[in-house]
């Protein structure tokens, strides 16, 4: 990272300046009232994220909140764009859009894996959504969005261990009005969006619509087929109902409707080097090969084309003719918002249904040789059904000393996940060429076009230095073209159950004592059938058996290897009609306790201490039916699949103060995190193990090659911890004019001597680098700037529009195994809008960029499935004999580059 841009990310400052509150019209019990409505400025804003109405200056706990404006002047329209304004957070997809994973306090959940639920819960309009992934859609005109930091298991209608996005959006009006807009941006896209609403019956009964169109080209071109992909290709509406039965009787009836139907998400080469030990028994060395990768050579062999190889950033891919991403969702639901004040006491209910499914059609080798895909048949994709219902009563006793809060939760939810990943028509060839180069690397050898990729010299001098045997397994590889899964089901039902209560006392004028508790209970059941036509893989197993326990270490490994090669991910016929099904139960205490004190009206200190708790689950990949557990095999089983729940101990201390011309906001934090649930991609299947510390030394064990090796015989206790400072300012010198600031220090690492559970299994060997670093998609130093200015235009009541942010990220490893391939150098991404708004904004035209100076990054790298094995990381750690060669090839899912255009609106 330059110091130049280091200097202009400081020079550009923070966020624009939100706009004001949601109106909060049926909670008028809990809203400031009086001369507390008159803000002192505009950020200090009415936010609900302690389940009552208070300003942001008066909340005792580390939330930011952005109003219409600031969201509207960012270009906001799902929460990834919120990581432009918000330090602590990192929103990111992978291969597809449903795959988005948040992060906070560089804390969060890889969301390819739909077992897994999100330390990051995502709620809109109070409702929560199952994935992080529903929040990436368009969701029409929003009021606010809270981003709350660190565990919230107390309030929250979903338990999450590292924070929460809570999405409001506006409500009806009792007065006729709207909006209606129109964009035109670069790579042909536009973006229609507008409103409407009134009343139905005066005073009684209020009316919203809101719909969304958004349609753009791709900005990744595939040169195999002519066409663009990670296009957009979307609509939204929602229509909303506002009674307000009497004064103290309001509800809100709200129903959704969201279809995305886009080719997304494609994947460069990023690095394709073979890399080598040069000095075996040297460890930290390595070398690139000058011959080349070989399993690039073997691709380009089969007719692969690799038009990203040495600059990922010229956006092009190839992809296999026929095989295509086919990214279809649906996501709708209907809530019902209930808000009553029974005297003293209101009760706050909330009641939703949803539904949302995402079509899975993909090739996942993303490239034009034919490895593995889904097909787009219907038989590879997730669903969600979700029912949930909360309660909360609230009210103040004791002359309004104690404001108390009780309430339960109740969710009902049922997962469909339907996979047919199959090998490609070349597969056979390729897997056998892979053999063949991972024998002997000479090029002479291979012949893709004959049986077992040997040409008839390799066959000759191969067949008397590995046995018939080995020749066999290698030539039954052939036999693997476009065999595997054709539909494996995973039926995973939950019900969660949850009593809570939130109560802040009064000590003094300017002391207050919070106390906060919840009892969670969670239910899961899972069955699951596969049907696969890969008879092969037991093939291989019974004739390569004597192999895979011979005592010969280069012939029990190649046999291992031809056997990963056939079966990987548990593809095998012989768990066909096999039924699987487990369940089990579990209950969490979680809570808060906080101390806050507030000397004065602009001023406020508090400390605090939360426990959080995020379920455990199912990993809903074959990989993990058949385990080996402390060096003992178990059979194929579903409890196999089963994680542990995530448990999160936290402490902060904060300060902010409030004032006409100045906010500022102080937090310091730690969280310590037990059997934090992990998800890595290791190029063939999924990898889910829970990570925790052990309390005796495991003498670099957990750094071995070797998932046999580093047991932990004492106790399992924390295995990841971050803590850091946030502080954000906002300087308001004219009514016109914001200036914002943002900064975060997230010291977020992984402990030593790391163990796979709480049970102390060693940890998977693809994890060795974990141990003491700082976790993946964590950046160390995030600063977030921008500046909005809203001069008048003469005396006509015209004002103009200046706004620029900008954010400042360290460097940071994008994959979970924190291979060095995957890693990101700090970068500075910035974003700039200039306009002209009619008389009380009736009407404006804004030119705007995302990405202004196009700055190249990618989201997540990762290991390409099947094409090669082993990291530099691994070579230069261990190197010969184990990891003498690493040929694995990376890719990765590119951030967008620079987009541009026209926006024009109107209100009435």
């Amino acid at each position: 990272m330059s110091k130049c841009a280091f200097l202009l990310s400081a020079g550009i400052l923070a966020l624009a300046a939100p706009a004001a509150a949601q109106d909060l019209r049926g909670s008028a019990a809990n809203a400031p009232t009086g001369t507390e409505n008159e803000s002192p400025n505009t950020a200090d804003i009415v936010v609900t994220a302690t389940r009552r109405s208070e300003r942001l200056s008066n909340v005792p706990i580390a939330v930011s909140a952005f109003g219409q404006a600031a969201l509207q002047n960012s270009g906001a329209t799902d929460i990834r764009q919120m990581t432009q304004i918000a330090p602590s957070l990192l929103v990111s997809s992978t291969g597809s859009e449903a795959n988005a994973s948040a992060r906070v306090r560089g804390i969060g959940t890889v969301g390819d894996n739909p077992g897994l639920e999100s330390s990051v819960a995502v709620f809109i309009d109070g409702i929560y959504r199952s994935r992080t992934g529903s929040g990436l859609n368009d969701m029409g005109e929003i009021e606010r969005i809270e981003v709350l930091r660190g565990p919230q298991g107390t309030l929250s209608g979903r338990n999450s261990s590292a924070g929460a996005i809570s999405i409001y959006t506006k409500l009806p009006e009792f007065k006729f009005g709207g909006f209606a807009e129109a964009t035109y941006g670069n790579y042909g896209a536009v973006r229609l969006s507008g409103a409407l609403t009134g009343p139905v019956v005066t005073d009684l009964l209020a009316f919203r619509i809101d719909g969304v169109y958004s349609k753009r080209d791709g900005y990744l071109h595939d040169v195999v087929n002519n066409t663009d992909y990670n296009d957009r290709n979307r609509y939204f509406v929602r229509g909303q109902l506002l009674f307000t039965v009497t004064p103290d009787l309001s509800i809100r009836l709200i129903g959704d409707y969201t279809h995305r139907n886009e080719k997304c998400c494609g994947a460069v080469y990023t690095d394709t080097r073979e890399k080598l030990d040069p000095t075996p028994g040297v460890p930290g060395d390595f070398a690139i090969n000058p011959a080349g990768n070989r399993v690039a050579a073997i691709l380009r062999s089969l007719g692969g084309v690799l038009p990203s190889e040495g600059d990922p950033y010229n956006r092009q891919i190839a992809l296999t003719p026929g095989r295509a991403y086919a990214n279809l969702t649906t996501d709708y639901g209907v809530s019902a918002r209930v808000r009553w004040n029974l005297g003293s006491t209101q009760l706050t209910s909330l009641t939703a249904y949803r539904e949302y499914k995402s079509a899975g059609a993909a090739d996942i080798d993303y490239g034009n040789v034919d490895i593995a895909y889904r097909p787009n048949d219907g038989n590879a994709y997730r669903q969600f059904h979700t029912f949930s219902h909360e309660s909360r009563f609230s009210g103040t006793i004791l002359n309004n000393k104690l404001d108390w809060l009780v309430g339960g939760y109740y969710a009902h939810e049922k997962l469909q996940v339907a996979d047919n990943l199959r090998f490609g028509t070349q597969y056979g060839a390729f897997a056998a060429c892979r053999m063949v180069a991972t024998i002997n690397a000479a090029a002479a050898l291979r012949d893709p076009t004959r049986a077992g990729c040997l040409s008839p010299a390799g066959r000759a001098v191969l067949t008397p230095a590995v046995g018939p045997q080995i020749i066999g397994g290698i030539d039954r590889l052939s036999t693997l073209n476009d065999l595997g899964s054709t539909r494996d089901l995973y039926d995973q039902t939950s019900e969660n159950w949850a009593f809570f209560t939130h109560n802040i006392y009064k000590l003094t004028n300017t002391l207050s004592f919070t106390l906060g508790a919840r009892y969670t209970h969670e239910s899961k059941s899972l069955k699951a059938a596969f049907n696969n036509n890969n008879t092969v893989c037991p093939a291989q197993q019974a004739a390569l058996g004597p192999l895979l326990a011979s005592t010969n270490p280069t012939l029990q490994s190649l046999a291992a290897g031809i056997v990963t090669l056939t079966c990987t991910g548990n593809s095998t016929a012989a768990l066909t009609g096999v039924p699987f099904s487990d369940k089990f139960k579990e209950g969490q205490l979680t809570g808060t306790a906080v101390l806050s004190w507030k000397p004065s009206e602009s001023t406020l200190a508090y400390a605090s201490f939360a426990r959080g708790y995020k379920a455990g689950g199912y990993n809903l990949d074959r990989s993990d039916l058949s385990a080996t557990v402390f060096s003992t095999p178990r059979p194929a089983a579903a409890s196999n699949l089963r994680f542990d729940p995530e448990t999160v101990n936290a402490y902060e201390i904060g300060a902010k103060y409030s004032s006409r011309h100045l906010t500022a906001n102080l937090a310091l934090y730690r969280s310590e995190f037990t059997n934090f649930q992990l998800n890595t991609f290791n190029g063939t299947s999924y990898i889910v193990q829970n990570i925790g510390g052990c309390s005796t030394p495991l003498n670099g064990a957990d750094h071995d090659n070797s998932s046999a090796t580093g047991a932990c015989t004492g106790s399992v206790g924390k295995g990841v911890v971050t803590q850091g400072v946030e502080l954000e300012l906002g300087l308001y010198p004219t009514s016109n004019f914001t200036v914002n600031l943002g900064y975060t220090l997230a010291d977020a690492k992984y402990q030593h001597d790391l163990v796979g559970s709480k049970a102390g299994e060693p940890l998977n060997a693809a994890l060795f680098l974990l141990p003491g670093s700082q976790m993946s998609n964590a950046p160390r130093n995030t600063v977030t700037s921008a500046v909005t200015w809203t001069p008048d235009l003469g005396s006509n009541g015209l004002t103009g529009l200046i706004y620029v942010d900008g954010r400042l990220t360290s460097d940071y490893n994008t994959g979970s195994d924190l291979f060095v391939e995957k890693l990101q150098d700090g970068f500075f991404v910035m974003n700039a809008r200039l306009g002209v708004r009619g008389p009380d904004e009736r009407w404006a035209v804004e030119l705007w960029a995302q990405n202004l100076l196009d700055t190249n990054y990618q989201q997540v790298a990762f290991n390409l499935p099947f094409q090669g094995a082993g990291s530099r990381s691994q070579v230069q750690t261990f190197g010969a004999p184990s990891f003498a060669t690493g040929n694995a090839m990376f890719g990765s899912f590119l951030a967008e580059p620079r987009t541009y255009g026209l926006t024009v609106r109107t209100r009435f």
